[in-house]
This record gives structure tokens, sequence and C-alpha cells, in this order.
């Protein structure tokens, strides 16, 4: 069993970030600029942007925060991103999910212009991204393929099952590794809450990637031995031994699942930091127009 450490993992594409930044400024050539909207005050929410401003410092991005209460309208809130649309110097923005109930998430991300969706979640990146054209991939799958391509695990005619079928996630991930690609060409089945008999779909994985957001649902008798474990959960279980309260647990039933595996991510630590990283990809590549031109 190999331990897929995605802290490792994104501090080295983090360092090829850098020296890329490096090179725009020793040319001359405007730095990347990524903006976060955060509405709230939503703890998980707040680390996450957090993360994602130390992550642009890291790597020489300019970076913009912008904060708004939780009773932020949504006319607030689109007259936001109008601006953020507008604005030349920011080559690419997020707003952070999830928003406040009163705000309609489909609306503000339709509002976005694809061009700077480097979240990769406007249906114009989401149909590129299906028809195999030049896109943003949305950041937790375009960091799964990171791993899978750093880490030369084949994906090439084998059996892949998601659990989960999240327009972030799950959906995303099984039409990208079906996709004739480099990180692609697998056989994959998209299980989901309507799935009969999923054991016996999951037991046939080479690769099983979780994103059903249950605590420990994936239990060692699901699985087959060598098989390659992402675990995209992250849920808060109650542990009156940490000064928190709580602690963190993917998916998987990590303890009992990873002596059978060949690889698997751990949570927290494993999938989470390709996210950030990806984002910054995303935002290279609008930076350098190399989607949209």
């Amino acid at each position: 069993m190999e331990l897929i450490d995605g802290k490792i993992l994104a501090n080295t594409i983090k360092d090829e970030i850098a020296a890329e930044v490096d090179q725009l400024k020793s040319a001359g050539s405007k730095v990347p600029h990524l903006a976060a909207v955060l509405v709230g005050e939503d703890p998980a929410s707040q680390a996450y942007v957090r993360n994602k401003v130390k992550s642009c410092e890291r790597v020489g991005f300019d970076s913009t925060l912008i904060r708004r209460p939780a009773d932020t309208t949504q006319a607030e809130l689109l007259e936001i991103v109008d601006q953020l649309n507008k604005d030349d110097n920011i080559d690419g923005f997020i707003v952070q999910l999830p928003l406040p109930d009163h705000i309609d998430e489909d609306e503000v991300t339709l509002a976005i212009d694809p061009k700077k969706d480097v979240d990769g979640f406007h249906p114009v990146n989401f149909g590129r991204m299906a028809q195999g054209l030049s896109c943003y991939i949305p950041a937790t799958p375009f960091g799964i393929l990171q791993m899978l391509r750093r880490l030369d695990i084949p994906t090439q005619g084998k059996e892949v099952v998601v659990i989960g079928r999240s327009n972030i996630v799950g959906t995303p991930i099984s039409i990208l590794l079906s996709r004739k690609a480099e990180i692609g060409n697998s056989t994959v089945t998209l299980c989901h809450s309507r799935t009969q008999n999923l054991k016996e779909h999951v037991l046939r994985a080479d690769i099983i990637i979780a994103a059903i957001g249950r605590p420990n649902f994936v239990t060692a008798d699901m699985v087959k031995e060598g098989a390659v474990i992402i675990d995209v959960g992250i849920n808060r279980v109650d542990d009156a031994s940490r000064k928190r309260g709580y602690r963190l647990v993917g998916d998987v039933d990590f303890e009992a699942v990873a002596p059978k595996s060949s690889f698997i991510t751990p949570v927290p630590g494993g999938v989470g930091q390709l996210t950030v990283v990806a984002l910054l990809l995303n935002t290279l590549k609008a930076c350098k127009k190399e989607v949209y031109g």
C-alpha cells in the first residue's frame, strides 16, 4: 500500500507554477490575478479561502478577497460578479460555495464569464470538457487527474467506479476518465443513492473515487485487493478526545481499506491539497489565455 501524500504533490506543482510566474515577471508579462468572493461566515469556507490566498502568495500570484456578510442580497452579489467580469486585471475568480440559502447558486454561476470561470462550474466550460475541448476543468476532478498522472497510475482500460454524481466532482470525473485521453480511456460506472447492488459494482473497480459525503461509507468488504482509492469526502464526526470535539474522516473507512489498496489518499492531506493547486493551474491558463485566446 502506498499513501498518496497530497501535500508533497501540491508543493511540487506549486514550485513549478512559481517558476513559471518568475519567467512571466522576467519577460515583463502580466502576473496571474485570482479573486475570491466569500459571502457569510461559514468556517469551512473561510478556511478554504484563506488557503487559496496563501497559495497565491506562495506561487507569486496577485490575489483579491472580497468579503460580504451573510445578508448580502442576490442582486448585490450579481453586481460584484459583473464588476469582476469587466475587470481586465482579474484573470479568474470564484464565488465560494455554499452560498446563503436565499441566494440562487445556479443564477450566480451562470452570471460568471466562462473566460474567468476558473472553478470550471459554468455550463460552457462543462460542455467543452464533455466534448474534449480546451476548458477550465472543475478543480477537484482536475486535482485527481494530476494525482493519477504524476503517480503513473494507469487508467487505460481500467474499471473505475465513481460513487456520487454531483456536478462538482462525481459527474465531471466520470466524464474525464471515460474520454479518449492520456489520463482516461477507462470503463466508468457512476454510482449514486439509487444504485442497486452497489457493493457488486464497487468490488469490480480497479480505481474507486468516493465522493458521496458519507463518513466511512466504503468498507473493506467492498474493495478488491490492489484497488486504487481516491477519497474525496471530508466529513466531521464527533470525537470527545479531540480539542475541537470532532475529527475529519473521508468517505472511505481508511484503517480497514488501506491494507487492501495499492494506493490510497488520506483525509485530510489528500485530494483537498490538489484542489487548490488545480485552481491555481486554471488561473495560470486564464492569464496566458490558453483556453479562450
